[in-house]
């Protein structure tokens, strides 16, 4: 179980899943239990899973694993345990959009993560986010990247072997690391519009850590580079998995040292500083949109305004 005295896990993460990585090398147990009818398969589409019902009664589509045909599997991996029960992840991207509602109820449709995200359980969302970023790596690791060889799946599909065998390379599922973080100068907070966001959508800034780096030091290069803004007492927050498409976000806090924006119009469209009764006051059908309550974004926005 997770220390009580631990930060509360942010939404996308989930500490009780267990994801019994000793299974991962049996592999008698997983052919068994792939055909299991108590095991659970999560359908992924094009890197979208398949969900039933609409708005706030969106679910996911779990496969028993009895029932599921494997043959539509272009790739697949054991992901854990969750109630007792074991879980897979599948993905079916071969299937003709047309045939999802034949194969899979008359209610299945595969849904961004990003748009939904917001309405499902915790639990539930944290085994999609699980599901979509490891099949995304296998998607765009189908070759050796040292030989240009064919690789193939093993353990359980947390790793990718190079078929050929004067080479052998390994590769491994990965996260690649981004900072991101609420600036705050003289009790109000930095919000800005990113430059491939939607009309009136403002968020905290973010960028990926590049090689070299400490974490400090990207979190001050970044809110320079986008903003012009230098900054001091860097705090880590904490973190989040992202897997659009396999980031892992690091949260922090940090204070301004200057006001004037000197905004890169590559990356930032306009920034501004907010007060906290400014920002917990918008109306969520209005112009000015911010990020939706499952995201570290907005987890890091809440936490501040919390602290009036």
């Amino acid at each position: 179980m997770p220390d009580s005295r631990q930060p509360r896990p942010n939404p996308l993460s989930n500490p009780d899943f267990d994801r019994a990585a000793h299974r991962r090398l049996d592999a008698a147990w997983l052919a068994a239990t792939r055909g299991a009818a108590e095991a659970r398969v999560v359908p992924v589409w094009q890197s979208k899973p398949l969900m039933a019902g609409s708005g706030a009664e969106r679910r996911a589509v779990l496969v028993p694993a009895s029932d599921f045909d494997w043959s539509l599997a272009i790739d697949s991996a054991f992901l854990g345990i969750a109630e007792g029960a074991a879980h897979f992840a599948a993905d079916i991207s071969k299937l003709a959009a047309e045939d999802l509602e034949r194969r899979f109820g008359g209610a299945a449709a595969a849904e961004d993560m990003r748009m939904i995200g917001q309405w499902l359980p915790a639990d539930e969302a944290a085994l999609l986010a699980y599901a979509k970023g490891l099949l995304w790596w296998h998607e765009r690791h189908r070759f050796c990247g040292v030989c240009g060889h064919r690789t193939e799946s093993t353990d359980g599909g947390h790793r990718r072997l190079c078929t050929n065998p004067a080479c052998k390379a390994e590769q491994f599922p990965r996260s690649d690391p981004a900072v991101i973080v609420l600036v705050e100068h003289d009790d109000r907070c930095l919000l800005a519009r990113g430059s491939r966001f939607p009309p009136g959508f403002h968020s905290v800034l973010a960028g990926f850590v590049e090689p070299g780096e400490s974490l400090e030091d990207t979190v001050a290069r970044e809110v320079f580079e986008e903003c012009g803004i230098r900054v001091a007492d860097i705090a880590y927050q904490s973190s989040q998995p992202w897997p659009f498409p396999s980031s892992l976000m690091l949260g922090f806090r940090a204070r301004a040292l200057n006001a004037e924006f000197a905004l890169d119009p590559n990356e930032i469209l306009e920034a501004g500083w907010y007060t906290r009764d400014w920002v917990s006051g918008l109306d969520p059908s209005g112009s000015f949109k911010i990020p939706p309550g499952f995201s570290i974004s907005r987890r890091l926005i809440d936490d501040w305004i919390a602290e009036a």
